[in-house]
């Protein structure tokens, strides 16, 4: 019996929060059983295909379908006006932000296929339905669009230029959001008293997501229930249905079931409809079959959101002894054609939340101007906002120490918001509960070997080579409360499911959501399952993104466990003949107190699955379905320190030390974290150096394939060596952070200011993103 115990209490232990327990769903998807989108299939189905515009801008003429409905395997041609007909709505923008006249965001009302005019290439116009996936794509090149083409617009000063043609007759001046924040005049007049201003004009590249797994999608619809079932990656399927339910299909919430199995990344992009999807639903209620649709990736380039795209003006304002007066941030940001479903919310209340980052900032102003252009719409991208707030400060900082004579690192340290301070209201109104940033920058110098640094750039010197340091000091704010739903359900198998709204696209949630609930009810981590891609099994849900999902489904968790503790100890204390206070709970087992009886958890489940006759007022199961109102924002942070080598001669630029120190707060999964900063830092070095968005005048995407959009390999990285200084968050039951964004908030200034340093040297006063070896050459040639 000991020896049964002690195995227990061994095996609990390596599971325990706090321990690097490897993926419960990596043997899945390594084997070949992970079950993505493209992997549904339903007999009978049909297969659809979408005839995209070829112009930029212009006005509809004719959409003939005749030619493509003789295409042999051919059911239909969808346009707009057929899903007018059925009265589908749109897809709109979901955020509400103030705009300086008051009137906030101008709407871009966009229905799933185009009737008049379109706006950027790949504007949906038709949709083909067949009975093969080769037939609806043969459909696709038989249908004759006649298009007038219109003058395009590419970037966002062309688009609001005076004179410029309006991309939508509703949007004067092309300005669909012209947002403030901050006292104007205060910020003025520090900048007048100012001893210094530094000052940097900042490009914040255009990405394209290119998750590994394009979007698919199938849709069915049950006739007699009147209901609809749509198989698709996103980033929740609670806000999903509710999206579709109420915006497209515009039906009660219960007629729309969403079902997503495993999502092979979305970094934002997944997390709401697409139009493919609202065509989907609408054929397979016109034909009474399930219909289905798979991205291809040269298509994808076009079709999926963009993220980022933002040009900007920082301007930093110092006393004499290098201290912060003001900060002021312009930024003039790309939405594309149409306002996607949180676009506007990254250049500007995302701005503001997160460009003070942990410095003592007394004085905040920010202005982003919302401009429509003729490309594709710009949405989400992994960190929306908060990379790219954390990269224009720290850009900045290197700017002013480099203009005043001070050093990069003292000028981060006289400007430090210190541990004594919390909690800190901040000039954004956010109020930071905890952190102790001086130690965590003063652990990574010393992780990074910054006072090192001098004899390996001499090494580089010998061999030819240019290297710099840079650092990237950041503090973000996670996403904004939400409800997330706790289920707790005792399955008649003897295993646990854990019913949440958060949702997995990579994170690996299994794992340490497993851990937490196997901690708080002392129940084998190896039974414990996940349920969290089924709208009809969630009574709220919230979703994955903003680096939220432990705060959130954890705290569900939590308090799901406590709930499922309370009545399991009415129930034991009746099977005990005990009263409910004499009952205590540990280690999985309901024991009366300074006795040796007691009954476990999973064998109180287990009877009473069988049956038990119990007395009015008791619970008749320990299944719990619970809803955790919300959390703060949390603050992670850290300090990542970057060093690169440049060769002059060609421009080449190579990330060769990287080092991370990060503060996320209580860590339930090491292991994992780790992971989620190298994808991050993967992510930020890939906009730092090497994507690049390109159209052409006629807004035609040059940069439209991998041969021409280049991607992070495996040897783009170099080891990425982390250590972890937490200070538990105070505004969550497992003193959490977040992680998942944090190594874009890092790596973006790290590796910058690691370019930015090693050209300095031969002149180079800034260099913007991405810095490709062109750039860096012809940048070298400039500066001679």
């Amino acid at each position: 019996m000991n020896i049964r115990i002690a195995a227990s209490e061994a095996a609990a232990a390596a599971t325990a929060p706090g321990q690097p327990v490897p993926r419960r769903e990596d043997p899945i998807l390594l084997t070949g059983r992970g079950r993505y989108s493209d992997d549904v299939r339903r007999e009978g189905q049909l297969h659809a295909a979408m005839v995209r515009s070829r112009h930029a801008h212009g006005r509809i003429l004719a959409i003939d379908t005749s030619a493509a409905l003789a295409v042999p395997g051919v059911v239909a041609v969808l346009t707009g006006a057929d899903l007018a007909r059925a009265g589908l709505g749109g897809l709109r923008c979901q955020v509400q932000i103030p705009s300086r006249d008051g009137q906030g965001i101008r709407p871009t009302p966009r229905m799933a296929l185009a009737e008049d005019r379109v706006r950027f290439v790949g504007d949906p116009l038709a949709c083909v339905v067949a009975e093969t996936g080769a037939a609806a794509r043969d459909g696709t090149e038989a249908v004759q669009v006649e298009i007038e083409p219109l003058e395009a617009l590419v970037r966002p000063r062309a688009a609001l230029a005076p004179g410029a043609p309006r991309i939508w007759d509703e949007v004067p001046d092309n300005l669909a959001l012209d947002f403030h924040f901050g006292d104007a005049a205060r910020v003025a007049e520090a900048f007048a008293a100012a001893r210094h201003v530094a000052r940097l004009d900042l490009v914040n590249n255009r990405i394209v997501v290119n998750a590994m797994e394009p979007r698919a999608a199938l849709a069915e619809y049950d006739t007699a229930a009147g209901r609809w079932t749509l198989h698709v990656g996103c980033q929740g399927v609670f806000g999903l249905r509710n999206q579709i339910a109420r915006d497209i299909l515009r039906v009660p919430p219960e007629r729309v079931r969403i079902l997503t199995g495993h999502v092979g990344g979305s970094f934002g992009m997944k997390a709401s409809a697409y139009p493919e999807y609202v065509c989907l639903l609408h054929a397979a209620r016109e034909f009474g079959r399930p219909v289905k649709w798979v991205d291809e990736r040269s298509e994808s380039f076009l079709s999926d959101q963009h993220g980022r795209d933002h040009e900007v003006r920082g301007e930093l304002a110092l006393d004499e002894e290098g201290r912060i007066l003001a900060l002021r941030i312009d930024v003039l940001a790309n939405m594309g054609a149409y306002l996607a479903t949180v676009g506007p919310l990254a250049p500007t209340q995302n701005v503001v939340k997160n460009v003070a980052s942990l410095y003592r900032v007394p004085l905040l102003e920010v202005s982003s101007r919302c401009v429509l252009t003729n490309t594709t719409p710009v949405s989400a991208y992994r960190g929306a906002g908060r990379p790219e707030s954390n990269y224009y400060m720290e850009r900045l900082l290197d700017q002013a120490a480099r203009e005043t004579g001070l050093d990069r690192v003292e000028i981060r340290r006289r400007n430090h918001l210190r541990a004594s301070e919390m909690p800190y209201r901040a000039a954004s109104g956010q109020i930071y509960d905890s952190g102790d940033f001086p130690a965590v920058f003063a652990r990574a110098l010393d992780l990074a070997d910054w006072q090192g640094f001098a004899a390996r750039k001499a090494e580089s010197a010998r061999r030819g080579l240019l290297r710099g340091i840079g650092i990237g000091h950041y503090l973000e704010v996670t996403a904004p409360p939400t409800r997330e739903m706790g289920g707790i359900r005792f399955e008649a198998d003897g295993e646990v499911t854990i019913v949440t709204g958060t949702l997995d696209y990579g994170q690996g949630h299994w794992t340490p959501f497993a851990q937490v609930l196997a901690d708080r009810l002392g129940l084998p981590f190896e039974r414990i399952r996940l349920l969290q891609g089924d709208s009809d099994a969630l009574i709220a849900g919230g979703g994955t993104g903003g680096s939220k999902s432990m705060m959130a489904s954890g705290s569900a968790i939590v308090e799901a466990a406590a709930r499922v503790i309370e009545q399991g100890r009415e129930i034991a204390a009746h099977l005990l003949e005990a009263a409910s206070a004499d009952i205590e709970f540990a280690a999985g087992r309901f024991r009366i107190m300074g006795t040796d009886r007691s009954i476990g958890l999973l064998e109180l489940a287990a009877r009473l699955r069988e049956g038990l006759d119990l007395p009015e007022g008791l619970p008749r199961t320990l299944d719990v379905r619970h809803v955790f109102e919300a959390a703060p924002s949390a603050f992670p942070n850290g300090c990542h320190v970057a060093e690169v080598e440049i060769d002059p001669e060609t421009g080449e630029v190579r990330v060769v030390r990287y080092s991370a120190v990060n503060d996320f707060g209580t860590l339930i999964n090491p292991m994992l974290v780790e992971g989620q900063v190298h994808g991050g830092v993967a992510q930020g070095l890939g906009q730092a150096l090497m994507e690049r968005t390109v159209h052409d005048a006629e807004g035609q995407l040059l940069s439209g394939s991998f041969m021409d959009y280049a991607m992070p390999r495996a040897d783009s990285l170099p080891e990425i060596v982390q250590a972890h200084h937490p200070v538990p968050a105070t505004t969550n039951p497992l003193g959490v952070k977040g992680c998942g964004e944090a190594g874009c908030a890092g790596s973006l200034p790290a590796i910058m200011n690691a370019v930015a340093d090693a050209l300095a040297e031969r002149g180079v006063m800034h260099i913007d993103m991405p810095a490709t070896p062109l750039r860096i050459w012809e940048a070298l040639r400039a500066a001679r």
